[in-house]
């Protein structure tokens, strides 16, 4: 049972790390998350994955909040705190998070 709430308190963390200024004006990873799917059902097949909220690369909005929020380390930022660089293991990382927070989501209570 208390690997469960740890598991539980894992996913609640990412899931409400706060955002960084988004174009999605999502508070947190997990309205992210919410208003990135309504998107995607509200347009449907004219979803447009490269730019869901006007901006490409959109996923660097995510990838900043787990830094920030300290659940990816050792990024590199540039002059406007940006992410300059990660590596192809920091973004598996961040990657895995963010999927299995979503599986998490939808799990059955």
């Amino acid at each position: 049972m208390k690997e469960s709430k740890e598991i539980d308190s894992f996913y609640e963390s990412i899931l409400n790390t706060p955002m960084q200024d988004n174009d999605a004006d999502a508070k947190t990873i997990r309205e992210y998350l919410t208003k990135l799917l309504l998107k995607v059902w509200k347009e449907g097949e004219g979803f447009n994955g490269k730019r869901p909220f006007g901006t490409s690369s959109w996923e660097y909005d995510i990838y900043r909040a787990l830094a920030k929020g300290g659940h990816v380390t050792g990024m590199e930022y540039d002059e406007d705190g940006d992410i300059a660089y990660f590596s192809d293991m920091q973004r598996t990382r961040a990657d895995r998070m963010i999927t299995e927070s979503i599986l998490w989501m939808g799990r059955p209570e």
